[in-house]
């Protein structure tokens, strides 16, 4: 099995390694640092910029000094890693799109099982437009688990050993992220749910899958609300969703109901994308 890790040597990307590796155990993995303009950390430019005797040098200076930075920094990455049980290895790579867009990219090039992304923020994904998990979610290619910082103990112990959940609707997109989840954690217990919108269930894996009903209203919030819930209830180690669904919004990239559960819950939350 092969994963990519997008590392930055933050909190949330250090936490991702341990989480991924619970989920993922010995798994290869390809832990990424991506450098994005303007080259180099503030303090490694400040520090040239007084050093350099013109602009010539000083942008040479950047150059070299920036990717011995990345270079030490992914190293870190790469030693938590291998900590962990993984077996990594490196890989810098400079991007003038971004990181989201760049982890994009190296997921479409590399194509991974899964690519790993720690988040920042309130809920399990920043709610500032244009974050990088918010940005992978939506172009990646392949599935990708986004793991909060902000876990509390019970969660994290849930990822060791605890089930996992699959919402499913019917659609094509709940179908493959049933199917990947089935062949991704082989191992664990995976369980389906649905939640009743008060139609017939029309699909048999939707007739198979436990159903929960909604709290209140009838958006994607109410149906990512009793989705989180059940997860909870049942202590799931990881929550996968399709990113498209049948709710509304069908036009972007991420599903309403993907995004709703990402800003609810504090789990790990793996979304396969739609094909």
């Amino acid at each position: 099995m092969l994963v990519v890790h997008g590392y930055d040597g933050s909190l949330a990307a250090n936490a991702a390694i341990s989480s991924g590796a619970k989920l993922f155990p010995a798994a290869d993995a390809v832990i990424v640092y991506l450098c994005t303009p303007p080259f180099g950390s503030k303090g490694l430019r400040a520090r040239l910029r007084h050093s350099a005797r013109n602009v010539d040098e000083l942008i040479d200076l950047v150059d070299s000094e920036s990717e011995g930075e990345a270079a030490r920094l992914v190293d870190t990455g790469v030693v938590l890693a291998r900590a962990a049980g993984w077996n990594p290895q490196p890989l810098v790579k400079r991007t003038w799109a971004g990181e989201g867009l760049g982890l994009a990219q190296v997921a479409e090039q590399l194509q991974p099982d899964v690519l790993i992304v720690g988040a920042r923020g309130i809920g399990a994904t920043d709610s500032k437009l244009g974050s990088v998990s918010d940005l992978v979610v939506h172009h990646s290619p392949r599935a990708v688990l986004v793991v909060s910082q902000t876990m509390i103990s019970a969660e994290y112990e849930a990822v060791a050993h605890g089930p996992v959940v699959v919402g499913v609707d019917g659609s094509a997109g709940s179908d493959r992220a049933l199917a990947a989840a089935r062949e991704l954690f082989k191992d664990r217990e995976v369980i389906s749910v649905a939640v009743d919108d008060g139609n017939p269930a029309e699909d048999g894996e939707v007739e198979a899958a436990q159903r929960v009903r909604r709290f209140r209203g009838s958006g994607a919030g109410a149906t990512a609300d009793a989705l989180v819930a059940f997860a909870e209830d049942q202590r799931a180690g990881v929550v996968v969703v399709g990113s498209r669904g049948r709710s509304a919004l069908k036009k972007v990239l991420l599903g309403s109901v993907a995004a709703a559960t990402l800003q609810r819950t504090f789990r790990p939350v793996l979304v396969v994308p739609g094909g």
